[in-house]
């Protein structure tokens, strides 16, 4: 069995049809068929099923298509690496962002790639810490944020900073005595009506987890899964929210939200650059990891991402 019999196996079950994929791999026919008949003697299985339609796998064919698809693509990005490993980078580089990281990181991120890394393309696709996980595990993305690493030991992952979340009201709004933005505790905020994220979003989950550990039950008036609405039905005093303070930097440097530490728990979280160590790194996706931290020290050295107090991760 070699590669070139592994594409011809692809090409024939996405085709459907023995000539449709002697075209598509311009092949002739006859010898198409020599090479399925040659990989069904050396594996003593069956992997297609002929009919008057064309070709349908069997089940031992759809084995193998799922492990020469898998073979297929390391070879290729593995070509792929080695190619670009003395040269220039190049290529694209897909990163999984979540809401609240997106917001403050996406913007100077893709803006310092374009001058520093020109013949890179980045891909930042904003999404729930849930799913840019599952996209890590199969290889769908090169490198992510997660907040969480606690189920994820074969992902390879280092912390970068530690964020704490606070508590954020409209300036026409503030629900306490003490002078607007003043620290106020986690107990307090459990009659107010609070917009959250729902319970499937990391954020919603963290938060859950102080509640519990201090007996604590808030009033959750409305979930909401998209921080830009939480923030805008905030400023417009229609609720109180907890975020993450570059979450929502934008409105509070408008005037639009007041912003206020919480203690009594302070409510911290680290966040993690992740990779899976299983997909080939290229040299674009390691210059963009070091670029990442570089500009992510940045927007702390500048107040606009505030950090819990624990030192930055080295470049």
């Amino acid at each position: 069995m070699d590669i070139k019999q592994l594409r011809y196996f692809i090409a024939i079950a996405e085709e459907g049809s023995l000539s449709a994929a002697a075209q598509r791999v311009n092949v002739a026919q006859p010898s198409l068929s020599q090479h399925v008949l040659s990989l069904e003697n050396e594996l003593g299985v069956k992997l297609l099923e002929r009919s008057t339609r064309g070709v349908a796998l069997t089940q031992s064919g759809r084995i193998l298509l799922s492990h020469a698809a898998e073979i297929t693509r390391a070879l290729d990005a593995a070509v792929e690496a080695v190619r670009q490993s003395g040269a220039e980078p190049v290529g694209d580089v897909t990163f999984g962002l979540p809401s609240s990281v997106s917001m403050v990181l996406s913007v100077p991120l893709a803006e310092t790639v374009r001058i520093e890394l020109p013949k890179v393309r980045l891909r930042a696709i904003e999404a729930m810490s849930g799913f840019i996980q599952t996209w890590l595990e199969d290889q769908s993305i090169d490198m992510g944020f997660l907040y969480d690493v606690s189920s994820v030991r074969h992902l390879s992952h280092r912390q970068l900073m530690t964020e704490e979340l606070c508590f954020f009201s409209a300036p026409d709004a503030w629900p306490f005595q003490d002078p607007p933005g003043s620290a106020v505790r986690l107990a307090d905020l459990a009659p107010l009506d609070l917009v959250l994220p729902s319970r499937h979003h990391g954020l919603r989950t963290m938060i859950d987890r102080y509640t519990r550990s201090r007996a604590i039950r808030l009033t959750i008036a409305t979930e909401m899964d998209a921080l830009s609405q939480i923030k805008t039905m905030v400023s417009r005093g229609s609720g109180y929210t907890i975020l993450a303070p570059a979450a929502a930097i934008d409105f509070v440097e408008r005037g639009e939200l007041l912003m206020a530490p919480i203690v009594e728990p302070r409510m911290v979280r680290p966040v993690y650059f992740v990779r899976n160590p299983a997909k080939p790194t290229t040299r674009a996706s390691q210059e963009l990891e070091r670029i990442t931290v570089e500009v992510v020290q940045d927007l702390v050295r500048r107040g606009i991402w505030q950090t819990a107090g624990q030192p930055l991760a080295a470049p």
